[in-house]
């Protein structure tokens, strides 16, 4: 018998989920297994569709396939990053590190090759879930590091009193750099702080993160002062002394 990830107390809610494939049973298969776990699944079969539902319901997942008829996975994703932070995770069979990159520069919380284990994508989604309900990491208090300010209870944060537009692993990311201000963080520490996402799999998507965030962030993204690299060590929340040098 399978050993399927069991729900926490924090995942007690119902979780609704959007699965965007074009594969009909692929599609159904999946629609299956997700609901068999407790999962509400709302299936759509093309990029354009998926924009509709999207915009009359609201989802806590949305599962995205990357090679869609008409609009693909990358152009939907970008255009529900323009409206929404609900986690996105890719599902694809173009496996390749730049194809995950791009995946995630486009606005995608997390990747899923093709073909995946219907558990490991059950325990991706109520990661995702997790986090996005504020249930991730031991403290709920607010966080203050400078001129930034991180509220883990509404995942709301603001930089100089003005909000800021995470996607739900982008506040997860910040947030660890936050509460390590002035310290040096390697790849790997992030990705082993940041957790339950998939991102571990390879090191290039924390630099993808970090581009991001520098967005929202710089004034000047490409010579940041925020959040810096130290070469060959990894990445710093700068502290408002050293962001001022």
């Amino acid at each position: 018998m399978e050993n399927t990830p069991r729900p926490t107390a924090s995942e007690e809610a119902t979780i609704q989920v959007l699965l965007v494939e074009d594969d009909e049973r692929l599609a159904r298969l999946t629609a299956r297994y997700l609901q068999e776990h407790g999962i509400i699944v709302t299936v759509s079969a093309s990029g354009t569709d998926a924009l509709l539902q999207t915009s009359r319901h609201t989802y806590d997942v949305i599962l995205l396939d990357l090679m869609l008829p008409g609009r693909d996975g990358l152009e939907v994703c970008r255009e529900l990053r323009t409206r929404t932070d609900v986690p996105i995770i890719m599902l694809t069979a173009r496996g390749e590190e730049a194809d995950r990159v791009l995946g995630l520069e486009s606005g995608a919380d997390d990747y899923l090759p093709k073909p995946y284990s219907s558990r490991e994508l059950l325990a991706r989604i109520r990661a995702q879930v997790r986090r996005a309900r504020g249930k991730v990491g031991p403290t709920s208090h607010p966080v203050h590091a400078g001129r930034l300010v991180l509220d883990p209870r509404s995942l709301s944060a603001s930089l100089d009193g003005k909000p800021l537009s995470l996607t739900t692993y982008e506040f997860s990311l910040l947030r660890v750099l936050a509460e390590r201000a002035g310290r040096v963080l390697s790849r790997e520490q992030l990705l082993d702080l940041v957790k339950g996402s998939a991102d571990e799999v390879f090191d290039r998507s924390v630099d993808v993160h970090i581009f991001r965030l520098r967005q929202k962030l710089e004034v000047d993204p490409r010579n940041p002062r925020l959040l810096k690299t130290v070469r060959g060590a990894g990445y710093m929340l700068a502290t408002e002394t050293e962001a001022e040098s």
